[in-house]
């Protein structure tokens, strides 16, 4: 009784916090030859239009998509397995390290991509377990009405009075793309510049989408902002500039399909799509770095080309963060109170 009433209270907090879908996930057995059913992280902005495109090219494909952060997502799954059932066919995040651990608990099916070749790969331990989607990048966001002249380092961030309690982060138990930034800033700097972040006034928000906001509006003079959700607002009129200082923050997305997925086939249709060049200069057009060399990218968005972005951004062993990610999610929450 107890485990059925976790897995009905954590599909309650899913649907609070999801972004956006065709319809409600359908709770029963997953057992239509023509339905498909995707958790992700990514927002509408993204996830939308590469949907669109694939109905457009399986029109007789049921596509049911839930969004929400990482972080929701994972529990949601951990109360789906507790009730007996996954719901999900596909997951897709930015919350590297999750793949990794459900690769470790047998989670997933292995399935190498049709064209994969084409594909540029950031994990060398590739098997075909997760591949990435996109190279996310994460940056110093502006409010240009409130910043004139635009932050030249990371350290500037941690440093000058023009961001004292007007920086915002993520919260990083939320949001994977937050916490793969701050894993990555904590290789690359060390945890004392996240403390120096938290003593020149630096705050944390409830996500990834909320922290651009409320740079968008105002309410905060920077902060570290995702790339495509930043070029919504950008899209939208915002007044905001994404800097890219040198040492870039690549968060690979990747997309895997459950080995346990009822609707399996399906999966392998989406995840073939999801890494076409069609579909990937959506990704582009939405404005985050795909995966392929063959695709155009907006100039207003100035984003990394996909060789720079894998080339240039700061390297991590996923298996370390991994083992490292509930501790430095408590540093991070015990330091932003």
């Amino acid at each position: 009784m107890r485990k059925i009433f976790l897995a009905l209270l954590m599909v309650t907090m899913f649907m609070t916090g999801c972004g956006g879908g065709d319809k409600p996930a359908d709770t029963s057995k997953k057992n239509s030859a023509n339905k498909l059913v995707i958790y992700t992280s990514m927002k509408e902005s993204l996830i939308g239009g590469i949907v669109e495109g694939f109905k457009a090219k399986y029109p007789d494909i049921e596509v049911d998509w839930q969004s929400a952060g990482a972080g929701k997502i994972m529990a949601k799954l951990e109360a789906e397995r507790q009730s007996g059932h996954l719901m999900a066919d596909i997951i897709w995040t930015s919350e590297v390290p999750d793949f990794y651990h459900m690769k470790a608990e047998g989670l997933l099916e292995q399935y190498q991509p049709a064209g994969f070749e084409e594909l540029l790969n950031p994990f060398d331990d590739y098997d075909g377990s997760f591949t990435a989607a996109r190279l996310g990048t994460l940056g110093i966001v502006i409010n240009t009405n409130k910043v004139s002249t635009p932050p030249t380092s990371w350290e500037t961030i941690a440093t000058d009075a023009l961001y004292k309690n007007s920086f915002g982060i993520a919260d990083p138990a939320l949001s994977g793309t937050a916490f793969m930034s701050i894993a990555l800033l904590e290789k690359q700097f060390g945890w004392d510049y996240i403390v120096r972040l938290h003593d020149n006034g630096a705050s944390k928000s409830k996500g990834s989408g909320r922290v651009v906001e409320d740079t968008a509006n105002g309410t905060l003079n920077a902060c570290l902002g995702v790339d495509y959700i930043t070029a919504s607002q950008i899209d939208k009129g915002a007044p905001l500039k994404m800097i890219y200082p040198h040492e870039l923050l690549m968060v690979p997305s990747p997309v895997a399909i459950f080995k346990d997925a009822d609707n399996k086939d399906n999966a392998k249709k989406f995840v073939d799509y999801l890494l076409t060049q069609e579909a990937q200069q959506k990704v582009a057009n939405a404005g985050t770095v795909p995966v392929r060399r063959d695709v155009t990218l907006p100039e207003r968005y100035n984003l990394p080309t996909p060789e720079d972005a894998l080339a240039n951004g700061i390297k991590v062993n996923y298996t370390d963060v991994l083992a490292a990610k509930d501790e430095t999610i408590k540093k991070f929450s015990n330091l932003f109170k």
